[in-house]
């Protein structure tokens, strides 16, 4: 199920590795370890990671609870090695940065309106918008990451997606906290 929602998701949209014809006795190029989920995959999990970051970098001037602030902080630093880590394996996986995704709007994904009100808002409401972003972002993932580690094949991948899963669940649960600590209010609607 999982990869199925991953395949629908990315269906048209990335580039695929090639890999030529290999001459006998030479050595496979290490692109042809990476399939078609593994590059999707990467492709969305990337932009995802990016907005979500964006959103976090509003957090120390907009933020009114230091709790948020601090978690804000914690998960722009996960996102930031999230990223680090996705450039390289897209790296290794030899297939270029097309940008995909670009300007796309999809679930888990942060919205450039949801971006544009945060930055618009400050205190609790602004505290509302991220916590709700943010739990939509990791859930999302979480369901992402499911589906590359049955679908996948590259240890690149499958290994960093198995990584991001395993600290999903300990930031849906403080986000589930800060939630509750911070219900909606007309400016801050869910997303």
């Amino acid at each position: 199920m999982c990869a199925a929602a991953l395949a629908l998701l990315v269906v048209g949209c990335t580039a695929q590795p090639t890999t030529g014809g290999t001459p006998p006795g030479a050595a496979a190029p290490r692109t042809s370890a990476f399939n078609a989920t593994d590059t999707a995959w990467i492709l969305l999990m990337i932009p995802m990671a990016e907005r979500a970051r964006q959103l976090t970098d509003l957090a120390p001037s907009r933020s009114a609870d230091p709790a948020v602030a601090m978690l804000a902080a914690k998960t722009g630093s996960t996102l930031r090695e999230d990223l680090r880590r996705l450039r390289a394996a897209l790296e290794l996986s030899g297939v270029p940065d097309t940008r995909p995704h670009e300007g796309h709007d999809m679930p888990g994904m942060v919205s450039l309106d949801t971006l544009d009100e945060a930055a618009a808002t400050k205190g609790p409401p602004f505290d509302r918008i991220l916590t709700d972003a943010l739990r939509a972002h990791v859930t999302q993932s979480r369901t992402l990451c499911a589906g590359e580690q049955n679908q996948g094949r590259a240890d690149e991948a499958t290994g960093l997606a198995a990584a991001i899963a395993k600290s999903t669940s300990q930031q849906i649960a403080g986000l589930d906290r800060l939630r509750a600590a911070h219900p909606a209010t007309p400016l801050a609607r869910p997303r």
